[in-house]
């Protein structure tokens, strides 16, 4: 019998697009990657409030088609000390799929234990830490995370040259042990109610922005940043930053870059899909990262020191 753990399923797993060749189109790809990406932002809001979540493609590989996947946990500003980090987003994820496609087909066994639940379908065993499954459990109820599960699934129903999905652990798995069919694909937007997603939408990110054009007064007017390579424009509109700014707490020169809590409004392109980036705002600004020893300055620790 074969043996699935998903605990190995932490912070990194690798998808497997079973196609005929090692090429798969690119808004098939995309489509799917931004679904479990909103998918896993949605779930890590619900399981880790507090923390943010960055989900990072670490590698393309062969085999019909394959793209490794991490999660990365970043603590989000005024993060309690005893907050408690579940990483296992990645995890439910996968528990997810698999319970809502592979496992209405055939007859299944559910043993629970204090620590597991094993899932026997055929020759199959899926042993699941109890916490994972639970948290499934949890994060299901959740609208944005069934939408994002519902956006990654059709996009691979909607292209015919791939013929499976699975999950595996590592790139060089030529076979993954978890392998979703085709004739599968429909059962998991029909469980979710075949919710279309939103036509329009806000995401809230943390990250860095390095400043190419700085606008230093209280306005509307926008900013020019590079953001993961990429140059945008975007106002700030955090009024406390421009506060330390006029105090002489924070100065600012070329080259340096801010760690931001930036909003990315975007329109859902509906031929291909996938949303589109079309306004960014700098709605809170929580360090200064000088460029000359690009050591992190806490914008919080100064308004503290300068109130005492």
């Amino acid at each position: 019998m074969a043996e699935v753990y998903l605990a190995e399923f932490e912070d990194t797993v690798v998808l497997h697009f079973g196609t005929d060749t090692t090429r798969i189109n690119a808004y098939t790809l995309a489509s799917t990657l931004a679904g479990i990406a909103d998918a896993a932002k949605a779930a890590n809001a619900t399981l880790n409030p507090g923390y943010d979540i960055e989900v990072l493609v670490e590698g393309l590989g062969a085999g019909s088609f394959k793209a490794r996947i991490r999660t990365i946990y970043h603590g989000a500003a005024n993060l309690f000390s005893d907050a408690t980090l579940r990483a296992i987003v990645i995890g439910v994820i996968s528990n997810f799929i698999y319970q809502h496609t592979l496992a209405p087909n055939a007859e299944v066994a559910v043993h629970v234990n204090t620590t597991e639940v094993i899932i026997e379908q055929g020759e199959t065993r899926i042993i699941v830490p109890r916490d994972v499954y639970e948290a499934s459990q949890e994060v299901e109820r959740s609208p944005k995370f069934r939408q994002g599960i519902t956006q990654a699934i059709r996009a691979l129903e909607e292209d015919g040259a791939v013929r499976t999905f699975g999950f595996s652990g590592h790139m060089e798995d030529s076979v993954p042990p978890v392998v979703i069919p085709r004739d599968r694909f429909a059962a998991l937007p029909a469980f979710l109610g075949n919710a279309d997603p939103a036509t329009n939408r806000e995401l809230l990110e943390t990250t860095d922005l390095e400043i190419l054009r700085a606008i230093l007064e209280r306005s509307t007017r926008r900013w020019e940043f590079v953001w993961n390579g990429m140059r945008i424009s975007a106002p700030v509109s955090d009024q406390s930053f421009f506060d330390d700014f006029f105090a002489h707490r924070i100065m600012i020169a070329p080259g340096d870059a801010l760690r931001v809590r930036l909003r990315i409004k975007q329109r859902r392109a509906p031929d291909i899909g996938v949303y589109i980036n079309e306004e960014y705002e700098v709605v809170e600004v929580l360090q200064h990262i000088p460029k000359a020893r690009q050591a992190a300055l806490d914008v919080d620790s100064l308004r503290n020191s300068s109130n005492r």
